[in-house]
């Protein structure tokens, strides 16, 4: 899967009737079913089941197993609600008779209100002065352990460059945060805000626990904590295009109990806040 083309491809479901659906998987690179392609693709379904004019505006989701890479997931959407404004939907992905996964999802007709958003931080380093991670596997993939180095070996539709590099040879703590530029891989298309929407959901899985991680990066890493995405929420804003680069910037406000929190937003390069985000994920250090 290499650009936005096959990523569009992976999300769309096979209809089955009866407001169900069936989907195929894509390594990113770990053992298990990626978390924001679950996600991403109970959205789509739940979307096929909804009118034109109302677009989603706030989803709430469980992982509860981990899912297999090798079964197609079937989603079974319910309609909960459709009001005046609202409409809302519970999706379930099962595989095997298995639930692996269950979504809220709420979605609102367009309404003019009031408007502020909080502020962009516009001294931030621009994707040009950084490394992506397919550059830093070039660079420095003869010298990185052996699971980050086949993580950043899988190919992927989206171009990630991380504001803050930390040093891989140099294991050491650093601030509860983490700033993310991305962009789209392939050439660019008119997309739908329902797509556009699914992509992004798809995206917001990446990079967010390390928000958590990086305050005990000294001692502990992906490679001895057992870790995986318990919860994911998000709140859409306004319209946005995968034209230029935007960024994911995260913060951790807590970790214990073999749990971290992670929240933040997403931006448009030019300041514009098109979502925000919250996980809370297992961080369980492995004896």
């Amino acid at each position: 899967m290499q650009t936005s083309k096959d990523l569009i491809a992976l999300l769309t479901l096979k209809e089955l009737g009866d407001h169900s659906f069936s989907g195929d998987s894509y390594t990113i690179g770990s053992p298990h079913v990626f978390g924001g392609q679950v996600l991403a693709q109970s959205v789509h379904a739940a979307y096929r089941t909804i009118p034109e004019n109302r677009f989603l505006h706030s989803l709430h989701g469980y992982f509860l197993e981990a899912g297999n890479l090798t079964i197609p997931i079937h989603y079974k959407v319910e309609e909960m609600r459709n009001g005046g404004s609202f409409s809302t939907r519970r999706v379930t992905a099962k595989q095997q008779d298995q639930t692996i996964f269950i979504l809220a999802a709420s979605f609102h007709k367009k309404e003019e209100g009031f408007e502020h958003q909080v502020n962009f931080d516009t001294t931030i380093k621009q994707p040009e002065e950084l490394l992506s991670w397919d550059d830093m596997f070039v660079k420095f993939g003869n010298f990185l352990p052996k699971p980050m180095k086949e993580f950043l070996s899988v190919d992927r539709p989206i171009t990630f460059k991380p504001v803050r590099v930390p040093n891989l040879l140099e294991s050491k703590n650093m601030p509860p945060n983490e700033q993310v530029w991305f962009r789209l891989k392939g050439e660019k298309q008119a997309l739908d805000y329902r797509t556009k929407q699914e992509i992004l959901t798809y995206i917001s899985d990446y990079n967010i626990l390390n928000a958590a991680f990086n305050p005990n990066a000294a001692t502990h890493n992906f490679g001895n904590t057992q870790t995986a995405s318990l919860d994911h929420s998000m709140w859409f804003f306004r319209d946005f295009d995968f034209d230029d680069w935007m960024l994911f910037s995260a913060e951790s406000p807590n970790a214990y109990g073999a749990r971290g929190l992670a929240k933040g937003n997403i931006f448009t390069r030019d300041g514009k806040l098109i979502a925000s985000f919250a996980q809370e994920g297992l961080l369980r250090p492995k004896k």
